[in-house]
């Protein structure tokens, strides 16, 4: 069985698609090489606002950050996030690279931000509980031993 080759989604289709989905969001791309996006969310109703950082780099895939609050609070008698590939960063942990859960055909609206948020929803939950309940794999924390490039 041959694997399917997607085709990836240029960026300025996915910066159009991100400013349509969150016109308040803040945007730059450098030709069809590079974009970050930054904005303000709320999991849900109940949550806090977070804001995210969502940097996507041909060659080195996508990355998602929590940039505000930071740092962000730990559940009692913890000492790191959990689920993520950088706790200094603050860096998300949302797909397992190697099962090519996420690829860069995929808009951004309705993978990586959802997945942002549900990892959101997640985090607090742990902070209330102590227990992660978002699912995935374990993993370094070190992102060069996890995933490959996009």
């Amino acid at each position: 069985m041959r694997k399917r080759i997607n085709k990836p989604i240029p960026l300025i289709q996915q910066e159009v698609a991100l400013k349509s989905f969150f016109p308040g969001s803040k945007i730059s791309r450098k030709s069809d090489f590079e974009i970050k996006w930054t904005h303000t969310v709320k999991p849900t109703p109940l949550s806090e606002c977070y804001t995210l950082l969502l940097h996507y780099k041909k060659g080195e895939g996508a990355k998602v950050y929590v940039v505000s609050p930071k740092p962000l609070q730990l559940a009692k008698g913890k000492t790191r996030l959990p689920h993520v590939y950088s706790h200094a960063e603050q860096r998300l942990c949302l797909y397992y690279p190697n099962d090519d859960e996420w690829n860069s055909s995929m808009l951004y609206i309705k993978t990586l931000i959802p997945w942002a948020c549900e990892w959101l929803m997640h985090y607090e939950i742990w902070v209330g509980t102590g227990e992660w309940k978002g699912g995935g794999i374990e993993h370094n924390e070190n992102p060069d031993e996890n995933e490959k490039s996009e």
